[in-house]
């Protein structure tokens, strides 16, 4: 049986668990961890305040609790861009846990010089300049700018394709951004048409933790194949 690495949305719309994997699709290979995504129905619609941030947190523990095949995984990505519950779970459970918010950050800083920010709501903004400060990212942020469209609202295709290109556009041309980071799960399926318009790299928060998660998880399975020839 293959690992197994669990997508966990803490937000209750299933639409985005649905675009999530989606964007994973190509992340998912023969031989390789099964993707599996899901949702925290116990969640609200959308993840957009501190208040919901911290109420995950609880809310993700219940869920883990419930179920102990969950316990089980071989890795986890909790799937909000403001990584709900990622120290709490990482005192609870053994498995690696990733944050998609730390992973995408972390991965901008890898592909260029300065990462912009797409932000769903302007209250969002703070939230996100604590995290990149915790990661001694700041000098390396263009800027970090909303769309001022919720969680529920992306799916709005006409709406959040008009605000996505004129805000990319603005963290390229304005504040020399050449890197620019979706900031909501929810923005996943405008990934590639976005990095086609602006021209640079523009990275899905989700698709970042994959590759993070699936490098951890075959390194683990390398290591005990050498043990087991050892042995």
């Amino acid at each position: 049986m293959s690992e197994r690495i669990l997508f966990i949305n803490p937000n209750s719309t299933e639409a985005v668990t649905e675009q999530m994997s989606a964007a994973l699709e190509a992340f998912r290979f023969s031989g390789g961890p099964q993707l599996v995504c899901a949702t925290l129905h116990s969640g609200p619609p959308g993840i957009e305040t501190q208040t919901q941030v911290d109420g995950a947190t609880a809310n993700l523990i219940a869920w883990f609790d419930e179920e102990p095949e969950r316990k089980r995984a071989d890795a986890v990505v909790l799937a909000c861009f403001s990584d709900p519950g990622l120290v709490a779970l990482r005192e609870r459970l053994t498995m690696p846990i990733f944050g998609i918010g730390t992973a995408a950050y972390l991965c901008a800083a890898a592909r260029g010089d300065r990462f912009g920010v797409i932000s769903i709501l302007a209250g969002s903004i703070p939230r996100h300049r604590r995290a990149v400060r915790s990661l001694g990212l700041e000098h390396r942020l263009a800027a970090d700018l909303a769309i001022d469209l919720g969680v529920v609202e992306l799916s709005n295709e006409d709406a959040s394709w008009k605000r996505l290109t004129a805000v990319g556009q603005q963290l390229r041309d304005t504040h020399g951004a050449d890197v620019v980071i979706l900031g909501c799960t929810g923005m996943a399926r405008y990934r590639a048409r976005l990095e086609a318009l602006l021209g640079i790299t523009v990275i899905d928060p989700a698709q970042a933790a994959a590759g993070m998660a699936i490098s951890a998880v075959l390194a683990r399975r390398g290591a005990n194949a050498a043990k087991r020839k050892a042995a």
